[in-house]
């Protein structure tokens, strides 16, 4: 009889030894970059979405490198204090790694950098649990897949195969002549409101993008 896969034993001391590595792997990365990097960013993420990093890592690959990691381990690299900091003043960018926050080392000019990042933003659908950063209705009468967001001249009807989806996400919609239909305007979200999935389904339904995904220097 084969063993049970739950009876499975797994060593802590393999789990240890494995972090460890991953950890030295870090610190390296940081010094190494250092090194080879004339400015070193401490940098902090709004509304993280991997694609656009990625997409950021790449346009920066010729002179520039992002690091994400533990940051206990990456401020250890930098040094703490005066008398241990890998290089002068390191110290007073580790003291900045706390929460979600990544280096950036690159070669590029700092006041380029800077006029970079504070421009840049790549707009994305919001997930749940986040807050919405403004209002949306749909309109009643007939629904339109823009949901009202564009003159009904430029729109479509929605389709009405998604009635029966809009309505298990909470829409009171209903089929009139073969058209998705609402007795009254509805009310998706307030500006404010914490998201939950049903919600987040709407705005995506309706193309509202409201999540605006950026990268800010913080020192």
């Amino acid at each position: 009889m084969p063993k049970s896969k739950r009876a499975k034993v797994i060593t802590l001391s393999k789990v240890a030894k494995k972090g460890k590595e991953n950890n030295l792997k870090l610190f390296a990365s940081v010094r190494d970059s250092v090194d080879k990097y004339q400015y070193c960013f401490v940098f902090g993420v709004e509304n993280m979405r991997n694609t656009y990093l990625k997409e950021l890592r790449s346009e920066f690959s010729s002179d520039s490198r992002f690091i994400f990691g533990r940051t206990k381990v990456m401020a250890k690299a930098l040094g703490t204090a005066p008398d241990d900091e890998y290089q002068q003043n390191l110290s007073q960018l580790s003291k900045k790694l706390e929460g979600d926050v990544g280096l950036l080392f690159t070669n590029q000019p700092a006041p380029a950098t800077i006029e970079y990042f504070s421009a840049y933003s790549q707009t994305d659908y919001a997930r749940a649990g986040t807050s919405a950063t403004r209002g949306f209705t749909v309109p009643a009468g007939m629904v339109y897949s823009r949901g009202g967001e564009i003159p009904e001249d430029q729109d479509t009807p929605l389709a009405h195969s998604l009635e029966q989806t809009v309505r298990s996400l909470g829409m009171p919609t209903s089929l009139v002549k073969g058209r998705v239909t609402l007795d009254q305007p509805y009310v998706v979200c307030k500006q404010g409101d914490i998201l939950n999935s049903h919600q987040t389904r709407l705005l995506k339904l309706f193309g509202v993008a409201t999540a605006d995904f950026r990268v800010h220097l913080i020192a």
